[in-house]
């Protein structure tokens, strides 16, 4: 299977996982429910669109790089500070919403390790595109933390 092929469905299998993930949190109370949820949606959108999309293209890599990181990072986020509530995981949804988090995290690592191979490959300056990569991690990484901090 070639490596884009297999990005995009990674990338696509993410997007779903993300989106059971945000209404679990919502279920579970993570989350309030309301017309800020609406930023999630737009959010995977744009990620879904990228990986359908802009296959093969910097710009579809560099927001896939993006999504890829955040749903590698959302057991590091769950699981540290608080952690998981208790009447969650001995709810009937509890190890559903394990299972959603894990794979989540395992499907974004291998789309991020995936995303910047792909990166990689495209023609033209290497540093070029790792320097947008890193450049676009981080506005990305602030972007995300400040929604997150200023609720």
């Amino acid at each position: 299977m070639k490596p884009d092929t297999t990005l995009t469905i990674l990338s696509v299998l993410a997007v779903v996982l993300m989106a059971v993930h945000l209404s679990q949190d919502i279920v579970f109370g993570y989350d309030p429910s309301g017309p800020s949820n609406l930023t999630g949606v737009a959010i995977l959108a744009v990620w879904l669109y990228a990986a359908l999309a802009l296959s093969g293209r910097r710009s579809g890599y560099m927001i896939l790089v993006i999504g890829s990181f955040f749903a590698a990072m959302m057991p590091v986020i769950h699981l540290s500070g608080r952690g998981i509530r208790a009447e969650v995981l001995t709810s009937a949804g509890g190890p559903f919403f394990l299972w959603t988090m894990f794979a989540l995290g395992v499907s974004g690592a291998v789309a991020l390790v995936l995303s910047l191979q792909g990166l990689w490959r495209l023609e033209g300056s290497v540093w070029r595109a790792l320097l947008w990569t890193v450049i676009t991690i981080v506005a990305g990484a602030g972007f995300f933390g400040s929604l997150i901090y200023f609720r």
